[in-house]
């Protein structure tokens, strides 16, 4: 006996497979500028060796992606000095922690506790279409100005 199984269109199909390789390609970046800017608003500065044990990766590593973003425009340095943002990298940093947030509040909002909700946050940011993000910005939205009238399985603290 045969299976059925539910395969979508192979065009639409192949479409939700590009954005998730699109989203594959810009967030390493996006985790940078982000770590960055964090970096630079709670120690006025940000340097590769923070940077690495940071993220878990080498000191090696960092200065490969930090040469990729110099490239792309996101970031400057200089010599002997810490790692700066340009104004494109300071959006894209303003961007990427925005999604985050809304995110980890989105989780928080359905009982996932804090701690594991910024874990799974820094995966699914990445990856969440814009449709979805505008959703969960509504539905956060309400929860503030109706708190008593959008369910939450657990509120955010």
């Amino acid at each position: 006996m045969a299976r059925r199984t539910n395969l979508r269109e192979p065009r639409r199909q192949a479409g939700h497979f590009e954005r998730v390789r699109e989203a594959h390609q810009t967030e390493l970046a996006e985790d940078y500028v982000e770590l960055i800017a964090d970096l630079i608003s709670a120690q006025g500065e940000a340097r590769a060796v923070d940077l690495a044990l940071r993220l878990g990766v080498t000191h090696a590593s960092v200065n490969k992606t930090i040469q990729r973003l110099m490239r792309e425009g996101l970031v400057e340095t200089r010599p002997y000095r810490a790692i700066f943002l340009t104004a494109k990298g300071e959006a894209l940093a303003r961007e990427a922690r925005e999604r985050h947030h809304l995110v980890r509040d989105f989780l928080i909002a359905i009982g996932v506790d804090p701690e594991t909700a910024e874990g799974d946050a820094e995966g699914i940011e990445h990856h969440v279409s814009k449709e979805t993000l505008a959703a969960v910005a509504r539905l956060r939205k309400r929860r503030r100005e109706e708190p008593d009238r959008v369910p939450a399985t657990r509120r955010a603290r």
